[in-house]
């Protein structure tokens, strides 16, 4: 027998994958997932109050599954209740009939789809490179992408859009009729947006790439595959294309540049006159991700293709499957629909929810197999060098998350005023909360009351749902800050409201000037200052004491009925 073996055989001794050794990489990754989820499940039960930054929008009004009479008549519970998927609304309403929560649904959700996609990245990674080291790699890389970041932490509609979009893709390349079906199903009823994406991947499908020439594919199976797929596609975005919202129609482009909302500083900031931060970095108009919400270790996906050039330095490089070929074809799809969505906006929603998150889930993806041939080319060169390399960079993978400010991302927002909940919550169940403090984001979550308006629930995308919202945030500014009392008069009686919450510094002008709320409506905004630095006579303080039915060092709660007959 020789000493040196063949390089060919040196190849598939060290693919070789033996089932031990799968189940421990995925293990290890699985642990590793876990421990990144139990860090912010241990921040979302740390207090009664505590909610994600998110969560409010979308999780709030599921209270109404448990009890029905809650935000009876509210445009905003009733808003983001038509706008959630089905899929997401069906899955916490199951959940809250066996006797859960939503907000605790909510809290607990990101570890379970945590695992998820970790195992998907794994098993993708394993399709694309038979080796179970780089599914640690890559899946590694992906909770560490997707801890550094919000989404998956919210449990809201985006969460679900990784494993969603990770199945699809192992499925599409294992040729996996069924389980390709169910995801494309599953990301319609979540995410729907994530269905244009894999719609785009089906159609490629139909082209191969031979001699240098793009040509249609010769294999009946994958016209079959296409169309099947293409067909669950269709069917289960009919329903959103045929079903006309109360809250339509979408704000156009040209609308959106005449408003605040949607320039710096605004609820929607979209627009910008800086050319690459809008085409690039941009939160909601950009292509890439937030560099600083990306590990560092993600620059070396760009080796990945120069790898594959050089077979003879890499001779890793000649293990990977052809379905590699996907990963260039997500990124295509991704940019297409991200001109699209510009070209259409907002008709596809924001842009760069097309490349994103498929760029949260490529690059760790790319990184993880570009590092693993890496390590297996300097192996084949000098193994001191190589040892060295796979130290450091073992060293970087696990303790990265350790130089991370803020590592887990949450976003977890803590209800600072529990007093306050509680006595709205013993309130009735159809009070209406009128005010201009930023607790009042807080407000439905943690009370299960409704308010007039707020920050947080300001989306603009739906001009039937925000011009009338706009307008009530407008009188409600106009209406504290007047010297006539006939106008407080009128407010109350208009919108019916039944309290009427005041910050203490309410007052005075710096609380205009920090109150991004009221700078949303520069006008409005500019006469109350002029007021309080005139020190023209205004009609509500006067009435707050008699009025008053709570209050703490920050907050006063008054009565709307009880201004109502004094004003």
């Amino acid at each position: 027998m020789p000493k040196n073996p063949p390089k060919k055989t040196q190849l598939s001794l060290i693919t070789h994958q033996s089932q031990p050794r799968v189940i421990f990489w995925l293990s290890l990754s699985l642990i590793i997932a876990t421990s990144y989820s139990l860090l912010a499940l241990k921040q979302a039960f740390n207090s009664p109050y505590i909610v994600q930054d998110d969560a409010r929008q979308h999780v709030f009004w599921m209270q109404r599954y448990i009890d029905s009479q809650l935000f009876p008549n509210d445009t905003i519970a009733d808003y983001f209740q038509t706008v959630a998927p089905v899929g997401y609304k069906t899955l916490y309403q199951i959940i809250a009939n066996l006797g859960i929560a939503p907000l605790t649904l909510s809290k607990l959700l990101p570890l379970l789809l945590t695992l998820i996609t970790t195992i998907y990245a794994f098993a993708l990674t394993r399709q694309l490179l038979p080796l179970p080291i780089a599914g640690f790699i890559s899946s590694l890389l992906v909770n560490q992408t997707l801890w550094m970041r919000d989404d998956l932490v919210s449990a809201t509609p985006r969460a679900f859009v990784y494993p969603l979009l990770l199945g699809f893709w192992y499925y599409l390349i294992k040729r996996s009729l069924i389980p390709s079906l169910g995801a494309i199903a599953l990301q319609g009823w979540f995410y729907p947006q994530s269905v244009l994406i894999s719609s785009g991947l089906l159609i490629l499908q139909l082209g191969k790439w031979q001699r240098g020439k793009l040509r249609l594919s010769r294999e009946t199976k994958d016209y079959y595959f296409s169309a099947a797929g293409l067909l669950v596609a269709f069917l289960v975005m009919l329903p959103y294309a045929l079903t006309q919202s109360d809250f339509e129609p979408i704000i156009t482009a040209t609308q959106a540049k005449d408003m605040p909302e949607f320039w710096a500083g605004g609820r929607a900031s979209f627009f910008t006159d800086n050319f690459w931060d809008f085409w690039l970095n941009g939160d909601r108009s950009g292509l890439l991700p937030r560099r600083q919400s990306l590990p560092i270790l993600l620059y070396a996906a760009l080796l990945l293709p120069c790898f594959g050039k050089i077979p003879q330095h890499f001779p890793l490089t000649r293990q990977i499957h052809p379905s590699i070929i996907l990963l260039p074809q997500i990124l295509l799809i991704s940019l297409t629909l991200f001109f699209t969505a510009h070209l259409l906006l907002f008709h596809l929603h924001l842009p760069s929810r097309y490349t994103e998150h498929t760029l949260r889930l490529l690059l760790p993806i790319a990184t993880g197999i570009a590092l693993t041939i890496l390590c297996h080319g300097l192996f084949q060169k000098t193994q001191i060098l190589a040892i060295g390399f796979a130290t450091i960079l073992a060293g970087i993978l696990l303790f990265y998350p350790l130089l991370v400010p803020n590592f887990p991302k949450t976003a977890y927002e803590i209800g600072t005023a529990p007093q306050l909940y509680q006595f709205f919550t013993h309130q009735p169940k159809d009070s209406l909360i009128a005010s201009l403090s930023p607790e009042t984001d807080n407000l439905p979550t943690f009370t299960h009351r409704s308010i007039l308006v707020s920050w947080e629930y300001a989306i603009p995308y739906h001009l039937s749902y925000y011009l009338p919202l706009r307008q009530r945030a407008i009188n409600l500014i106009r209406a504290q800050y007047s010297p006539d009392a006939n106008e407080i008069k009128t407010f109350i009686q208009n919108h019916t409201i039944d309290f009427w919450l005041i910050d203490q510094s309410a007052f005075t002008p710096d609380y205009i000037s920090h109150n991004k709320w009221i700078q949303q409506f520069p006008d409005v905004a500019t006469e109350a200052s002029l007021k309080l630095e005139q020190e023209i006579p205004l009609a509500l303080p006067p009435l707050i004491r008699q009025c008053t039915l709570f209050h703490t060092q920050k907050f006063t709660v008054l009565d709307a009925k009880c201004l109502e007959r004094h004003l």
